[in-house]
């Protein structure tokens, strides 16, 4: 059984356990939410929804998740948003890094 994204049970399971935090900007999801911005979303790093493995499915912040929104990951790390908030491509979890890292071709230094 999958979600309303069509993200398989299992895989929304391992990735709440996994992201404990902002994929992108840290913000803690362990406090209280006491905003919709903070609060954690899904997020597919490459936005394909037919991409819904792991290393593609993370949580990240309201804020984080509607700045980005279809936008490609190495655009958005180059926009106002993540500049002021300090996302690099340095400072984001290791589920993005990989990504990152296994398409590099894609994203120059």
């Amino acid at each position: 059984m999958a979600n309303r994204w069509g993200i398989p049970n299992d895989v929304a399971e391992l990735v709440k356990k996994r992201d404990l935090s902002c994929v992108y900007c840290g913000i803690s999801f362990t406090s209280s939410i006491v905003n919709h911005k903070t609060r954690p979303t899904w997020e597919h790093i490459v936005n394909d929804i037919k991409i819904n493995g792991p290393e593609n499915i993370a949580l990240c912040c309201g804020s984080c998740n509607a700045s980005k929104g279809a936008k490609v990951l190495a655009d958005w790390l180059n926009t106002k948003y993540c500049i002021a908030k300090g996302i690099k491509k340095d400072t984001v979890a290791h589920v993005v890094k990989k990504h990152l890292f296994h398409n590099k071709n894609q994203y120059p230094t």
